[in-house]
């Protein structure tokens, strides 16, 4: 038998990937099970997006390879976006490669900055897939805490106490997954003067700063940000275009450069289409961001009670696609997540899979209807745990 590379041997497969073969075989037993845990948006793309595509695709060019650093209209449409949203100027030309997703663009950064050995500090809890790519690249995964008493933000005290001279990169992702919580321009300043002092490439994952969040930021706005810092960004979330796999990586130009060399040996282009939609949405007006907000908030008003039945406390405060919230004392997380799979025919997400500092949290997903929240609601209400 062939043997499996030895740099899977610290890789699991993606919670989601497991869990949802698990969930597939139950409804093929006939349980009725309700998906609250993926954050995979359930709303359409604007008309005008669906639209560019359509028209695209009878262009006689559309179904070539295409540019590895996508058309020039789509990086300009990024730089306008940054600029009109962020006030963060970027050269179309030089400063921004898009990706097919964001996700992808973990595993570019990270074969384009991390040697064998390398250190990379990765936030508890956090996106699963940080940790992952990491240890494929064979670097070394070096968890930082994040708790609720710190507003889930880096505490630089404890971070200075360790030995940081083999750390090459720092993962954050604000507005936070799976917590929802928010940096300020302040958070971001420390960061910036935190990387600066230790020579770490900051990477800004950064989807949700649409989601319920009067206030989008950049890292990139801070002064001097370009020398240390680049910001991951996607379309997935902000116009429900998930599945089209269309984002990007902006920062420095050198930087950017070194990510291309991994790209641009990596795939043959996006398909044209998905850039001519994508170009389309980065035209979209703040009214697109208000409509999918009311939305989301009369999703996230039922989330609350589903979680106010299942005794749990949240903060009401925070913004992004997902509720997190914390159980009664002494109530595992994954006890509890069995139980509504098993008894109650809900799937929702236990807050261990992003980390140690997960456990004793739920995360619950707004990409459900607010009828089948309210079913779920129903479930928990007439069988309570």
């Amino acid at each position: 038998m062939i043997q499996k590379a030895d740099r899977l041997n610290d890789v699991k497969e993606y919670y989601f990937s497991k869990k949802l073969r698990e969930v597939a075989a139950l409804r093929n037993e006939g349980k009725p099970i309700i998906n609250i845990a993926i954050g995979s948006p359930d709303l359409a793309p604007s008309n005008t997006v669906i639209k560019a595509i359509q028209n695209a695709v009878t262009l006689p060019d559309a179904h070539q390879y295409q540019s590895y650093q996508g058309i020039p209209e789509l990086r300009s449409g990024i730089a306008n976006f940054y600029k009109d949203n962020y006030n963060v100027s970027l050269n179309p030309a030089t400063e921004i490669l898009p990706l097919m997703g964001s996700k992808e663009g973990i595993m570019h950064i990270s074969m384009a900055f991390l040697n064998k050995g390398d250190k990379v500090l990765i936030p508890n809890p956090g996106y699963p897939t940080y940790a992952s790519v990491t240890n494929l690249v064979e670097a070394e995964p070096v968890l930082y805490n994040l708790n609720e008493a710190t507003n889930w933000l880096p505490n630089f005290e404890e971070l200075e106490q360790q030995d940081l001279s083999k750390v090459k990169i720092m993962w954050i992702n604000y507005p936070h997954m799976p917590t929802g919580a928010v940096a300020s321009k302040e958070d971001f300043k420390q960061l910036i003067t935190f990387a600066k002092k230790h020579q770490i490439l900051i990477v800004n994952d950064n989807p949700y700063s649409f989601i319920l969040n009067e206030k989008p930021l950049s890292i990139l706005e801070i002064e001097g940000a370009k020398e240390i810092a680049i910001e991951l960004n996607s379309l997935s979330k902000t116009f429900n275009m998930a599945g089209w796999r269309v984002g990007m990586v902006v920062g420095d130009a050198e930087i950017i450069k070194t990510i291309l060399k991994v790209k641009s040996n990596m795939d043959s282009g996006m398909f044209f289409g998905i850039q001519k939609g994508a170009v389309e949405a980065f035209k979209l007006s703040n009214d697109w961001f208000k409509a999918q907000n009311e939305i989301y908030k009369k999703r996230r008003a039922l989330v609350w009670q589903i979680f106010d039945a299942l005794d749990c406390t949240y903060n009401k405060n925070i913004g992004g696609l997902f509720v997190w919230a914390k159980l009664p004392k002494g109530i595992k997380s994954e006890d509890i997540t069995d139980d509504l799979l098993y008894n109650k025919n809900v799937f929702i997400t236990p807050g261990t899979i992003f980390g140690s500092n997960g456990e004793g949290y739920l995360r619950a997903s707004l990409c459900v209807s607010e009828e089948v929240l309210s079913e779920v609601l129903n479930r928990i209400i007439t069988v309570k745990i």
